[in-house]
């Protein structure tokens, strides 16, 4: 490499090496997906062209980066979890973020036209934040994942209730948010089956549960409680 008097620069660098020997979670964000979602009218409570996409691009990142072990996938988030063993950048915080963000990203605007063939992408493009948090156990991560799935349950639970209310109960969303206002999960399930016929039980897995790509069957996965990875 070229030496020069500017090259001091660098010495302004900073990298952020992550803890060694802890599961790694890099979790990616829709940025203003509301807004996209009515910018390309995607069905409510769910657009399953849209979850297929975000599946998409994350089996795309797992097969970039053979460092991701597993992707949880909810919405408009998926979280890529790293084994404690992965060294992957030497465990630098920016380089991995910035990698498992900019490759989900790039795959999910590919991407875009094998899914929305009938709607053309157009700036404001899709873009994604992302974070990374350590965790020094198992069980951790696995109450993350935990975590993850029963927002997934609790948000999607409420959702399709909600636009039930709009879609088939003709209720206005002020009027839909009243109705369901200090609501139960038990009530919302009588709501949806006395007064539209909706089984919420019948509803697809993925839509309830969220989406586990999983690499291969190793230790790190092996003893996942059952609610977790389905």
């Amino acid at each position: 490499m070229a030496k020069s008097k500017y090259e001091y620069v660098k010495l302004f660098e900073h990298h952020l090496s992550l803890l060694p020997n802890t599961y790694l979670v890099a979790r990616v964000d829709g940025r203003g997906f509301h807004h996209l979602s009515a910018k390309y009218a995607l069905e409510k409570p769910n657009d399953r062209r849209a979850l297929d996409l975000m599946n998409a691009a994350a089996v795309a990142v797992m097969q970039e980066i053979p460092d991701v072990a597993i992707a949880y996938g909810i919405s408009d988030e998926f979280s890529f979890i790293f084994d404690r063993s992965s060294n992957l950048f030497d465990r630098r915080e920016s380089k991995i973020l910035t990698t498992i963000v900019s490759t989900f990203t790039s795959h999910y605007v590919h991407l875009w036209p094998l899914h929305f063939p009938d709607k053309t992408l157009s700036p404001p493009m899709p873009s994604f934040d992302g974070r990374i948090v350590q965790y020094p156990s198992k069980q951790n991560l696995r109450d993350y994942m935990s975590w993850r799935q029963v927002d997934c349950h609790i948000n999607n639970l409420y959702n399709t209730t909600f636009w039930a209310l709009m879609q088939k109960g003709q209720m206005g969303p002020t009027e839909a948010e009243e109705a369901l206002k200090g609501t139960s999960a038990a009530d919302k399930n009588e709501i949806m089956f006395s007064s539209f016929g909706i089984n919420y039980n019948n509803e697809p897995v993925m839509f309830k549960k969220g989406t586990v790509i999983v690499r291969d069957v190793s230790p790190l996965i092996s003893d996942y409680p059952e609610n977790v990875v389905s």
